[in-house]
């Protein structure tokens, strides 16, 4: 969780840098299709099977977990900042606990309730809500981008639960299914067009490579060892890392109220995984 937390942090730095010279859904769609390839290229690589999970299952989690999720959160970034855009993708744990509960009768511990009153306090002096965040529209799609994620969380741990796939297939299989929807939405929307020099390529490179092959088969890696309440949380890691390499890379200073939203942040994370802090 903590591999994952930190290649995602550092993937919004990098998409905000890399999205100067190319659209928003051409570089989303060739993120993913390159990482599935990536994911089939170790999966032959290490001679597993090719053979997909149950499709239908398979197919509806990549298009809820990677297309709609990144194709929603890309759109909103056309009309809204990239720091808010992505702490509102991030209300993700928020949803997954509701779906989990209802389709997945898996009930939060008062534990789990505790840290997700503290991480929504956090996430609220984060994000700000009160101050302006572009446009409505923009609000919307990073908020029911967070919901598609939650929903597509939702759905691979019910497949985890009912018929165990490879974690690699599944990653792979769900990534090129979301690939391919990203690809033909991304024909059909007219977009500056492509850029191709070494800081694109760069930054393409880390996001399919690191921050969507190896990330995102950690997070099912994650999924299928712990529990959805706990993952999901584990989760606000990111903005909470993301506000601090903007700090330090890009001199994007955190107000004393983000610095406290960090704090509680933290806190929720600190009660749902159960550490306690030591005492003298």
């Amino acid at each position: 969780m903590l591999v994952t937390i930190v290649l995602w942090a550092y993937s919004w730095i990098v998409m905000k840098q890399v999205l100067a010279w190319a659209g928003p859904f051409d570089f989303a769609a060739l993120r993913y299709l390159i990482g599935a390839a990536v994911l089939f290229a170790v999966l032959l690589l290490s001679r597993r099977s090719l053979r997909p999970p149950p499709l239908g299952p398979t197919i509806l989690i990549g298009l809820c977990q990677t297309a709609a999720f990144q194709g929603l959160e890309q759109w909103a970034l056309l009309d809204g900042g990239a720091g808010h855009v992505a702490l509102l993708a991030y209300t993700m744990p928020f949803w997954a606990v509701l779906l989990a509960w209802l389709l997945l009768r898996d009930k939060p511990t008062p534990r789990h309730w505790l840290g997700l009153a503290l991480a929504a306090i956090g996430l609220l002096c984060i994000i700000e809500p009160w101050r302006p965040m572009g446009s409505i529209m923009s609000t919307l799609l990073a908020i029911l981008g967070g919901l598609a994620w939650a929903a597509g969380t939702v759905l691979s741990k019910r497949l985890f639960q009912r018929h165990a796939p490879d974690v690699l297939g599944l990653t792979a299989w769900q990534m090129l299914a979301g690939g391919v929807a990203l690809g033909l939405f991304a024909l059909a929307m007219p977009q500056r067009p492509l850029v191709w020099n070494w800081a694109f390529v760069g930054g393409l490179a880390y996001s399919a490579v690191l921050a969507s092959a190896a990330a995102w088969w950690l997070w099912s890696i994650v999924l299928q060892r712990l529990p959805t309440t706990v993952a999901s949380v584990s989760s606000l890691g990111v903005p909470v890392l993301g506000v601090l390499l903007a700090w330090w890379l890009l001199q994007e200073q955190p107000s004393p109220l983000e610095a406290t939203g960090i704090v509680f942040v933290l806190l929720g994370l600190l009660a749902v995984s159960g550490v306690r802090l030591p005492r003298r």
